[in-house]
């Protein structure tokens, strides 16, 4: 019988390759056959590289992608599906990094971390040095309620007791029981409300520039803003402007509309602003995790059975 053919785009676990070697022929992300794939896969998975339409159509043996994490904008969904291309995914398997880069985020805007380490390194330390906030009893609003969510949730109220608010119009209910949150019934609702707000969505149609001008204005002068979700989801220039004009306090992202950010990047300047180079699922656990999934879903779709996590 013969083998699959799956291509590797971007890098995973080693220990999840040589799985996937186990079943499949496989092309590696650094194997400079990689730029064949059109011609001749049967299956790829991917992390960051986009599958737009104009490449699923002309890779006519490709049956299924897999996505090594959660979210799938990186890939043409319609057009995977107009082909009968399979789409699989990793949900669950990078909550637990994501959520504790979240809370660590939190922690650097509110007791000004990153500032203090820059003025620290540069000789630059005013007396006294710029006062941070405890986030002891804060209230926390948590949108998006899939695996990431709760996690954070769960996080937040086990180190700091704080009250948890959240919004999630397609969550089952027992998902804010589990979180012992209180269901918000809109986004305008939690937003005035909270001391924390962190984001664990999608980026599609409906969400895109979700957190806009009018919606920041809606939050405490005191509140954060935290982004773990998808650059897009967070109006950039809007967030600048609160930011300079002290409609809130401060801010922190794992995300970005261009990726990487030009060093120059208006947000970059601001000392109220935290960053991270989209690393939330960047530790040794969660990438065995994803990558273990993303391999286990693939081969068994190749085989014929039915993965566990089928987007499309």
């Amino acid at each position: 019988m013969e083998r699959s053919l799956v291509y590797v785009l971007d890098p995973i676990a080693p220990s999840a390759v040589a799985t996937l070697r186990q079943s499949c022929d496989v092309v590696d992300h650094d194997d400079k056959r990689k730029g064949r794939w059109l011609e001749d896969a049967d299956g790829v998975i991917v992390r960051t590289s986009k599958i737009p339409r104009d490449m699923i159509a002309a890779a006519q043996r490709l049956k299924v992608i897999g996505k090594h994490g959660v979210g799938v904008d990186n890939i043409d969904l319609d057009a995977a599906r107009d082909r009968g291309v399979a789409v699989i995914n990793t949900p669950g398997a990078n909550s637990n990094a994501v959520a504790e880069l979240a809370v660590g985020l939190a922690l650097a805007v509110a007791r000004r971390i990153a500032l203090l380490d820059r003025m620290l390194r540069d000789g630059a330390v005013t007396s006294p040095p710029p006062q941070g906030i405890e986030l002891t009893g804060r209230t926390v609003g948590v949108v998006g309620m899939g695996g990431v969510g709760r996690r954070t949730a769960a996080l937040f109220k086990a180190a700091f007791g704080s009250t948890i608010l959240a919004y999630d119009p397609f969550a089952p209910p027992e998902a804010f029981a589990a979180a012992d949150a209180e269901r918000c019934a809109s986004l305008d609702e939690l937003l005035p409300r909270v001391d924390v707000l962190t984001l664990h969505i999608p980026l599609n149609r409906d969400t895109e520039k979700l957190i806009d001008a009018r919606r920041l204005a809606l939050m405490k002068r005191d509140a954060m803003v935290l982004n773990l979700s998808r650059g897009g989801v967070v109006d950039e220039t809007a967030l600048h402007d609160a930011l300079t004009n002290g409609t809130i306090a401060g801010a922190a992202t794992d995300v970005f509309v261009q990726e990487p950010p030009p060093a120059g990047h208006p947000l970059l300047r601001l000392p109220g602003f935290v960053a991270t180079p989209h690393i939330g699922a960047a530790t040794a656990e969660s990438m065995e995790r994803m990558g273990m999934g993303v391999v286990g879903g693939v081969v068994t779709l190749l085989g014929g059975g039915t993965p566990d996590h089928r987007v499309v």
